[in-house]
């Protein structure tokens, strides 16, 4: 694991008018902790499943993964009757290709990276050994690289989209870092390396790594969605036609950078946390307001977990506990049935299955024992 912390400290001391003595909250509080989290998980085993182990089976595999990969990461083994049912549903969907999709989708690469993260966290004896091996392989095959005829000066080189041929963008390729990294590969992967050439590309950040008609027109150092097929954020434009920052993307490229190696002395990883302390909060998804808030939280808390930060400065100085607060956050918007439901329904983000999957991964990241707690960041 990449650490930021200590050389962040050393930038956050040198910041004029820093104050390292602000107040502080408590380490994540463990009964409200827990308490949230077995509300959430007894809401999706009681409710949110299916007779035949599915989640929002209408919207694909996906929701089934991201939901067993929430029960197993809150404490469910694998052979409880709700993550059993829920990997034997993922299970139907493996094709003789090696990817986990659903017949006909558009999404193969954005179903087939869940569900390897969710067979991933559940392989503990290596009874998915085989499964993943191949649906390694599929995926590397999506990427967009030589063999799809594009080279390196391509905006889309490296990037993965929701499938073969599809638009690249940050979200999908952001998820098959993650997918390769929780194969063991070293960072040094070719495939790897290939996306970071195109997550570098989605930064608004002018420098030998991005050179795209973006980088320099709004240089604040955050991410959008593509750069590809004329470039596109969720977030919209600026006036100087520049693609505008927010948040779930800048934390999802920060993660990204930090699982494909690269350090914390790095300019793009420097100017990322730039954006972060300037934008830190937990009212709105940075830069598009409700929409996609609660997969913003599952990247706020991945990335700066991934970090290894229990510490967070803010533009001001304010030091945050980051864990703490967001336990906070989601404990408050949880409803009285232990589920969570976002009012702006983009992105799926109606359907309680979803954001209950991502609310819980989101805390699995914020547990008051976590191992991998230590340091200020900022």
């Amino acid at each position: 694991m990449i650490r930021l912390s200590a050389l962040l400290l050393a930038v956050l001391v040198a910041i004029p008018g820093m104050d390292l003595r602000a107040e502080r909250l408590a380490d994540a509080d463990e009964p409200l902790h827990d308490t949230t989290v077995q509300r959430a998980v007894a809401y999706l085993e009681s409710r949110g499943q299916s007779a035949d182990g599915s989640f929002s089976a209408s919207a694909g595999p996906g929701v089934t993964a991201l939901a067993t990969t929430a029960l197993l990461r809150s404490g469910r083994g694998v052979d409880t009757p709700a993550v059993a049912r829920g990997l034997q549903y993922l299970l139907q969907f493996v094709h003789e290709d090696g990817g986990i999709y659903q017949d006909g989708t558009l999404y193969r690469n954005y179903e087939t990276c869940l569900a390897m993260l969710c067979l991933g966290e559940a392989n503990r004896d290596g009874r998915y050994d085989a499964v993943l091996q191949r649906a390694d392989a599929f995926v590397r095959g999506l990427q967009w690289d030589e063999g799809e005829e594009v080279d390196a000066s391509d905006f889309r080189y490296g990037g993965a989209g929701y499938g073969n041929h599809k638009r690249p963008d940050l979200s999908n390729t952001a998820f098959f870092v993650e997918a390769l990294k929780s194969m063991g590969p070293s960072p040094h992967d070719p495939a790897i390396e290939r996306a970071l050439v195109f997550i570098s590309r989605c930064q608004n950040l002018e420098s030998a790594h991005n050179m795209t008609p973006f980088s320099a027109k709004n240089p604040d150092g955050g991410f959008y969605y593509t750069p590809a097929a004329g470039g596109t954020s969720q977030a919209g434009t600026t006036e100087t036609g520049g693609l505008r920052s927010y948040g779930s993307m800048t934390y999802a490229g920060l993660k990204s950078m930090i699982f494909a190696g690269v350090g914390p002395e790095d300019p793009r990883v420097q100017a990322a946390v730039g954006w972060i302390r300037e934008h830190y909060g937990l009212d709105s998804n940075p830069g598009i307001g409700s929409a996609g808030l609660y997969y913003y939280y599952h990247t706020f808390a991945k990335a700066l977990h991934a970090m290894g930060a229990t510490e967070f400065a803010d533009a001001q100085g304010t030091l945050h506990d980051w864990r703490a607060e967001l336990v906070a956050e989601l404990a408050r918007r949880q409803q009285p049935d232990g589920s969570w439901i976002n009012d702006n329904q983009r992105w799926l983000e109606g359907d309680p299955n979803l954001v209950t999957s991502y609310a819980l991964l989101a805390l699995s990241y914020c547990r008051p024992t976590s191992e991998e707690t230590g340091g200020k960041a900022g």
